[in-house]
């Protein structure tokens, strides 16, 4: 028996570079987020407040674009490579995507750490939504540009694998893992078109000063049309742990492949089209488009309750394969003292909590109560800032030896740090979701108003503040002993068989679901018209309103738009 690197040594190459980088991003993202918890609860103070939005903007950056895409790009290799069966069709093509999509984060890092130095003349305090009218250093939008290429030529790298497999193999079901990865690439290459746009059409000519003025709203819709479904861009590799690696930990097997396949198309179709669910409060978007795009979000939830339908089965297959019984007891059976599966397993008990509360943030009345304050933010902490980033964390616990031929350095400590995570996870988000519902703002460094106080119902603000810095300090501590565990890792002795990297059929296999869901051609074709039914009208009313570089227009907007089109098609 021999483990990946034995089998593709230059693939794994390729996958440890990729969770370096990632790596990276988690530690210098995760220490500005310790400073972000401490400045902004007021408990220790060790930047002027014009610098926390450089740091929040390197927090929401690092953490959110680079960690878990860089993470994505080397599990995607690794899946691809593995489901195949093969190597990739061109190394030098795949370090090449690394090499480009590095160089665009180094950029994009480099602009905004460089605010903290005022001597250097160069900023990007645009946080994470880089729209207009904040505008940022032109290296920040060339980073971000090349770092999008990048992913691109990632995708047509998997793809290509997958024809040279498919000529070899032209009556079999596309591999599971395989199927993941394009079908999410789908999505992306769909998706970033957007953010395309906004950046090479819009950001960059106004940063070098070749255009005066954009369309602020045409910037922020193009960022939210690609905004919303990154989410889905992270949290994929989360699912595909979930699904193939997760049911293994158990001691099972996946309970069913069709679910699975119907989910990601699910996300492909479904996950572009509900932006404009991130601009219900933008004055310039008719209320009816806003009103489709919440319609658009709700059927997100389907998917979303399959996953967890098809995890728990999985799991509690395995769990009665280890002697588990009863209706609930069976829990029990389960190996908790494993890292990886209780790290995931936690992970996904907390995205449960998060799609609770991203269906407040869907709804337009009730966002309305909670838009821009801190609820928000304890909203995606609980998506990205848990069921992805501790999945992914976890993940590595079982990736990495077999990426390395070492064994893992301490299981005890790679528990403990899971379920720091998590415990520092629950005070963090506890704390931004119950502020939020006292109407604290977020993306400010002076969360108080001139002669205001906030006050609560169930504790007080000061408790909620607590929460916060607490959270912050554990989930730092949590990615450090990450980071120090993985390290060591890296440097034992190798060794024969380091972990088990096989992964069981599932109990419902391919063969049992229609041909249809491997039709990646037609999915393809439905996702773009319904991501045309959604935007066409709403776009065209934003340029017929503002003009392309914010010309001032007219209202109301939607009836400027239908004038519009009708004069372009007559």
């Amino acid at each position: 028996m021999s483990t990946f690197v034995d089998r593709y040594p230059d693939e794994a190459r390729v996958v440890r570079a990729t969770l370096v980088v990632s790596f990276a991003a988690l530690g210098i993202g995760a220490f500005f987020g310790l400073i972000q918890a401490l400045h902004r609860t007021g408990y220790l103070r060790i930047i002027d407040s014009t610098d926390y939005y450089t740091v929040l903007t390197g927090h929401g950056v690092l953490l959110a674009l680079v960690f878990t895409i860089f993470f994505l790009l080397g599990l995607f290799t690794w899946a691809v490579t593995r489901s195949l069966e093969r190597p990739m069709p061109n190394i030098r093509l795949t370090w090449a995507w690394f090499g480009l999509s590095t160089t665009g984060a180094v950029f994009a890092a480099v602009a905004i750490v460089a605010g903290l130095f005022p001597s250097l003349d160069m900023s990007a305090d645009v946080l994470y939504t880089f729209y207009a009218p904040l505008q940022a250093h032109p290296l920040f939008y060339i980073g971000l540009a090349m770092f999008i290429v990048g992913t691109w030529i990632a995708g047509a790298d998997w793809f290509l694998a997958y024809r040279s497999w498919r000529s070899d193999n032209p009556d079999e079901r596309i591999p599971l893992q395989t199927f993941m990865v394009l079908t999410t690439m789908l999505m992306w290459y769909l998706s970033t078109i957007g953010v395309a746009v906004s950046v090479v059409v819009f950001l960059i000519p106004w940063s070098f000063g070749l255009i005066e003025t954009v369309n602020p709203l045409l910037t922020r819709t193009l960022f939210w049309y690609f905004g919303h479904p990154v989410v889905y861009f992270w949290l994929m590799p989360a699912y595909l742990m979930w699904y193939t690696i997760l049911p293994k930990l158990a001691g099972g097997r996946l309970f069913s492949d069709p679910l699975a396949r119907v989910v990601f198309v699910l996300f492909l179709l479904l996950s572009t089209p509900v932006g404009i669910h991130h601009q219900y409060l933008d004055p310039g978007i008719a209320e009816g488009f806003k009103f489709i795009a919440m319609t658009n979000t709700m059927f997100l939830l389907l998917p979303s309750l399959l996953t967890a339908f098809t995890v728990v089965a999985s799991m509690e297959h395995g769990a009665r394969q280890r002697g588990g019984e009863g209706y609930l007891s069976w829990l029990g059976s389960l190996p908790w003292r494993d890292p990886a599966f209780t790290g995931m397993a936690l992970a996904g008990l907390m995205f449960a909590a998060g799609g609770f509360s991203g269906m407040i943030n869907a709804g337009m009345n009730i966002n309305y109560l909670v838009h821009n304050t801190l609820w928000v933010p304890g909203h995606f902490h609980l998506t990205v800032g848990t069921a992805v980033a501790l999945t992914m964390m976890a993940g590595s616990y079982w990736l990495v030896p077999q990426l390395t031929g070492r064994r893992l350095y301490s299981r005890p400590i790679a528990l403990f740090q899971v379920v720091l995570w998590f415990i520092g996870m629950v005070f963090m988000s506890n704390g931004m979701h119950r502020a939020g519902l006292l109407g604290i703002p977020r993306r400010t460094a002076e969360p108080q108003y001139q002669s205001f106080d906030f006050s609560a119902t169930i504790g007080s603000v000061t408790e909620l503040r607590i929460q916060m810095a607490i959270g912050g300090t554990l989930l730092f501590v949590s990615v450090v002993l990450f980071l120090f565990n993985v390290l060591l890792s890296a440097i034992e002795d190798p060794i024969e068989m380091p972990v088990d990297d096989s992964l069981p059929a599932p109990l419902s296999g391919a063969d049992g679901s229609p041909v249809v869901l491997d039709n990646l051609r037609l999915w393809t074709a439905i996702a773009i018209v319904l991501v045309i039914l959604a935007y066409s009208l709403p776009l065209a009313s934003i340029v017929s309103d503002g003009g392309l570089f914010g010309e001032s227009g007219t209202f109301p907007v939607f009836i400027e738009a239908v004038y519009w089109i009708v004069g372009v098609v007559v």
